[in-house]
């Protein structure tokens, strides 16, 4: 059975993995060069995708792989609401299908 603070450290490891992702993009900003391994935005996104997975590891303890990996699929959801909001990227049908589709697929691996 997989305990609820599992589940609440799943959600916020997935969201630090979407802030990784938005800093990533922000990066590709610079010129592409080999400064833009050394960039402050790559920097901070490789710092959010680790404290992510230590996170989820700390999470897997606390539940089973089938129930948890299918919630870190909401940092699908996170980068697209970081992208509306601080990117100004829009969404247009198919990205909102997508979303709609994800919470539905995380919603029934979880029922039983």
């Amino acid at each position: 059975m997989t305990q609820s603070w599992a589940i609440v450290a799943t959600l916020f490891a997935a969201f630090l993995a979407a802030l990784g992702a938005f800093f990533l993009k922000k990066s590709s900003f610079s010129k592409l060069n080999i400064r833009i391994f050394l960039n402050k935005f790559t920097i901070i996104a490789i710092t959010f995708y680790g404290l992510s997975s230590v996170i989820f590891i700390i999470a897997l303890k606390g539940g089973e792989l089938s129930a948890l990996y299918p919630i870190g699929a909401t940092s699908y959801i996170w980068a697209n609401i970081l992208s509306i909001f601080f990117l100004k990227e829009k969404m247009n049908l198919y990205k909102w299908l997508g979303v709609i589709i994800i919470i539905i697929g995380i919603t029934f691996v979880n029922i039983a």
